[in-house]
């Protein structure tokens, strides 16, 4: 691809201009082992979305449990509806502690010198697809959380249970699967409007910090420049065009979402600061620009899920752009 990345400066005109090839970049040789570790994650991803979309809840057999509290064959069968959905609960939670390690060895291998950020991007796409591909089922993951009240509900009827279970020295089976250490984890995360993403920004935010060695700007500038690839692609004709799928045009945005609202929370100042190496404006025009059945949901995250949206650093003129 030749020199076609550049390294970000203060001015953003800058911006590579590239085609991160999102559909089909293989790892090569000195990408394979990053690669087939992270993999072995993502290949849970999907399933573990396919079980959150069917996720239907308990919510009858617990609300009859709720109204008879002296039938204890209703408390059976709320507690019996209950278990196997808790025990999913915590698949899912355990996956968000997988994804956390993935996320790190993307970026010790995005961020590694002898190479700058952006080279890492030019020159490992297999890698950065996968760091795209971990953005993409992040906000994929939250925003299906975020519609279905019935995990909070079941989860917590299952609390008040063996709460109550214990006060009364009764041991379930099920706490076996979840005890009272894993329930208390688990609350934390679900009470979390967006569980997955707090997981993802609490674990860039750590290394940042533990990697005393390597300064911000190097894990800022990765995610500052994937956010600029995705714009320009997104804007532009000729890339556009060479999207295979409606999908991936979907995917594109997800991921300038996700590694805005990273960057936003790892940088001290923000990614809406007039210092940013994120060009706000023209990425919340780019989601503007599109259906707002596929974008309202892109745009909550950013009015909601970011630290500094509301500082006094960002200008009317974004604050206005996301009323």
């Amino acid at each position: 691809m030749g020199n076609l990345i550049k390294v970000l400066g203060k001015d953003l005109e800058n911006c590579p201009h590239f085609f991160l090839d999102f559909e089909n970049a293989q790892p090569t040789a000195a990408e394979t082992a990053v690669w087939n570790q992270v993999n072995a994650v993502l290949e849970e991803a999907q399933a573990v979305l396919a079980e959150l979309q069917s996720y239907t809840g308990a919510g009858q057999e617990i609300r009859e449990a709720i109204q008879n509290p002296a039938d204890p064959r209703l408390q059976e069968r709320a507690w019996s509806a209950v278990c196997p959905l808790v025990a999913k609960l915590k698949r899912f939670y355990e996956f968000s502690l997988r994804l956390e390690n993935a996320l790190r060895s993307l970026l010790e291998a995005l961020t590694s010198p002898p190479y700058a950020p952006t080279q890492h991007l030019e020159r490992e796409q297999a890698l950065a697809k996968q760091f795209a591909e971990i953005l993409h089922f992040t906000l994929s993951f939250d925003e299906l959380k975020m519609t279905n009240p019935a995990i909070q509900n079941d989860f917590s009827y299952y609390r008040r249970t063996i709460s109550r279970n214990r006060i009364n020295n009764l041991q379930l089976d099920a706490e076996s699967e979840v005890n009272n250490e894993m329930a208390n984890r688990m609350s934390l995360f679900y009470a979390e409007a967006t569980p997955m993403l707090k997981t993802l920004s609490n674990a860039t935010t750590k290394f940042v910090s533990e990697n005393k060695t390597l300064p911000i700007e190097d894990t800022t500038d990765c995610l500052s420049t994937m956010a600029c690839v995705c714009r320009v692609m997104l804007e532009t004709p000729e890339y556009r065009s060479r999207f295979t799928s409606t999908e991936t045009l979907l995917f594109c945005m997800r991921v300038m979402v996700g590694v805005i609202i990273l960057y936003d929370h790892v940088h001290p100042v923000g990614a809406f600061a007039k210092t940013s190496k994120i060009d706000m404006k023209g990425c919340i025009k780019v989601l503007k620009d599109q259906p707002s059945t596929s974008t309202e949901g892109l745009l909550n995250a950013l009015r909601y899920t970011t630290r500094h949206l509301n500082d006094d650093s960002t200008s009317k003129q974004i604050r206005a752009l996301l009323q």
